[in-house]
């Protein structure tokens, strides 16, 4: 067997997944009875890259509870008729020999949007069209949205205690990995940002306030879930905006956040701010995530237009990341890893035996 750094298994707590290509979580808004309830699509989507090979395959962005959603479109968490859909799911994808990970998740101020396609709407969706008032660390609103009111103490709490809650679920679904969403301009990442988090209590300020919801769900998860179940952190490494989260915050945080519990960090960038420059090119934000690594002395996975398998392969093999999570070159062939273990020479024993005609070498 060639010696292939993507097909080396990787032990995170007590799990132990086959190799380190992983599906990076997809929101699909495919919910079509707009009750939070995965669905055949979600099934086949998912199963799909477990058949093809993904060592770790995880979920959308899953809200926590209803307003939680970035449109009614998206999946949820937050009731067990949800969780029982999703062991549907998880049961599958272990079948084909991979571990299944749900990414949980609170849109805050950008919740209650329409969704991506299938009408002609955009923006904010409102409440005489099923929308909803969304929630932030403050009442600024993205651009092009809706403002959203500041959550008060005990909406912060009720908050840690759904994402506590979809946690226990989560386990009961049978999933192996829960990934905290704390990327793209989303809630918790709206706290954690200076542009997004003008609050002057506990929950803002400094660094230490900016950072404490984050904890304070790491922590709330860890009770929940155990000591042997991984949990991730899903972090933008910048805003790409002056006076913005940037990569030198994100690797102090996700050191606290190892120390409240947590144990490999996705790393992405952006989506707080409109209208930045993001310099977009093949494997763009594989830097913050070698600098979160070195800089926290974390485990990482890199994410973003990761697209062959010798890139993805270098990746891992130089040690600027210890997995790679693929989204859209997933959806365009599922089977990447398939087709990584033919074109680098590894011999893999996960191949599905109606594709072994298709090993290499044949």
């Amino acid at each position: 067997m060639a010696n292939v750094a993507l097909f080396e298994p990787l032990t995170l707590r007590s799990l132990t997944v086959r190799n380190r290509i992983w599906v990076a979580p997809m929101c699909q808004y495919a919910i079509t009875k707009k009750d939070g309830v995965p669905e055949d699509w979600h099934l086949v989507h998912l199963g799909s890259m477990a058949s093809g090979g993904a060592g770790l395959v995880v979920a959308e962005a899953t809200a926590v509870n209803a307003a939680g959603r970035i449109s009614d479109a998206d999946t949820g968490i937050w009731n067990d008729e949800q969780a029982a859909a999703w062991q549907r799911i998880t049961t599958f994808i272990h079948a084909r020999g991979a571990h299944a990970g749900i990414q949980l998740a609170h849109a805050g101020r950008k919740a209650s949007v329409w969704p991506e396609w299938g009408h002609d709407r955009n923006g904010s969706m409102l409440p005489e069209d099923g929308g909803w008032q969304t929630v932030s660390a403050s009442p600024v609103p993205f651009i092009g949205l809706e403002p959203p009111i500041a959550l008060d103490a005990d909406g912060i709490a009720q908050l840690v205690g759904d994402f506590a809650a979809a946690a226990r679920r989560a386990v009961d679904a049978g999933f192996d990995v829960v990934e905290i969403h704390a990327a793209h301009g989303y809630l918790l990442h709206q706290f954690l940002s200076p542009l997004s988090n003008l609050r002057d209590d506990e929950y803002g300020g400094d660094l230490a306030g900016r950072a404490r919801l984050l904890l304070e769900v790491t922590t709330a998860i860890r009770a929940e879930i155990g000591d042997t179940m991984p949990l991730l952190v899903r972090f933008s490494a910048t805003d790409y905006a002056p006076g913005g989260w940037d990569e030198q915050q994100t690797a102090i945080v996700a050191s606290w956040a190892r120390a409240a519990g947590a144990d490999f960090f996705d790393i992405s960038s952006g989506g707080n701010v409109a209208g930045v420059r993001i310099p977009i090119g093949p494997g763009y934000q594989v830097p913050f995530a070698r600098f979160v690594k070195e800089q926290a002395n974390v485990g990482v996975s890199a994410v973003g237009l990761i697209t062959t398998p010798a890139q993805a392969e270098e990746i891992v093999a130089s040690g600027s990341a210890d997995a790679v999570m693929l989204g859209r070159e997933m959806m365009r062939d599922p089977h990447f890893a398939l087709r990584a273990a033919h074109e680098l020479g590894a011999l893999i024993d996960y191949w599905p035996s109606p594709y072994l005609r298709s090993r290499w070498p044949n």
